[in-house]
């Protein structure tokens, strides 16, 4: 009999495609989020709140797996301590986590580096506490998602003149590779860190703006920016980047040609 996987942020850009990979492997899926809805084609859903821990522990009962896609900006170690709380009692024998590239080699240490770049912080912490649980676990550290790429080329497109921090270097990633990977190690044995994911090519941050610029048809100036603080420093350094793991196969050039709903 197939164990079930509990998928946390299984609404979300990633979580659902890992939940539909999960499905199609014929293993029973449970989706943790804020609101739950009724089961769907071998789906459960149940309402919860990482964040305070509520709800938390009744979607873990009889869960062998567990695939953390939830997270934010800020908070992310308090919720996978609320995770880990609930995975301990519920006898949870594998936590695979997405983490980001940079976790563990972009310093957060100032206001600045905060304000700009508390996701990093915010991973590491989650890394931590699933490291330290005594759960077994697997962590993938991945690039930014091309989903978010966009989301970003797109708020600065707003601008008439766009300021693009000087020496930024991305190496965005389809996220549907990326939930090929987290399923691939949700169906196998706990591997501890794994092996980076990144996207098929570096690109400047002024040449992805530039992209989506020329796509969407509009007319804008790009003006070079410096930016201050040791995150920043880092990020020029290459700190969010890993040229060694370009395995992804989508390019950004083809996310930005495929129609969006």
């Amino acid at each position: 009999m197939a164990l079930t996987i509990l998928v946390t942020g299984g609404t979300g850009t990633l979580g659902r495609q890992v939940v539909a990979r999960l499905r199609a492997a014929g293993r029973p899926v449970r989706v943790l989020s804020r609101h739950a809805r009724p089961a769907n084609d071998g789906v459960e859903y149940f309402a919860g709140d990482l964040a305070s821990g509520e709800g938390v522990s009744p979607a873990m009962e009889g869960v062998a797996t567990v695939v953390h896609c939830a997270g934010t900006q800020k908070g992310d170690g308090d919720k996978a301590r609320h995770l880990v709380e609930a995975a301990k009692q519920a006898g949870v024998g594998h936590i695979v986590f997405i983490s980001v590239v940079g976790a563990d080699t972009i310093p957060v240490v100032s206001g600045l580096d905060r304000a700009a770049f508390a996701y990093f912080e915010a991973k590491r912490e989650a890394e931590l506490v699933i490291e330290s649980s005594g759960i077994p676990w697997s962590t993938l550290r991945a690039t930014q998602f091309y989903e978010l790429t966009l989301l970003t080329a797109q708020a600065m497109a707003k601008l008439p003149v766009i300021p693009v921090p000087s020496g930024f270097r991305f190496q965005p990633v389809d996220s549907g590779e990326v939930a090929d990977r987290l399923v691939e190690l949700a169906l196998g044995s706990p591997a501890g860190l794994v092996p980076d994911l990144a996207g098929p090519t570096v690109y400047t941050m002024k040449d992805l703006i530039r992209s989506y610029v020329v796509a969407s048809g509009l007319h804008r100036l790009l003006l070079p920016m410096p930016m201050p603080g040791g995150a920043a420093r880092a990020i020029r350094g290459g700190a969010n980047i890993a040229p060694d793991r370009g395995v992804g196969h989508r390019t950004w050039e083809d996310f930005l040609a495929t129609p969006r709903p």
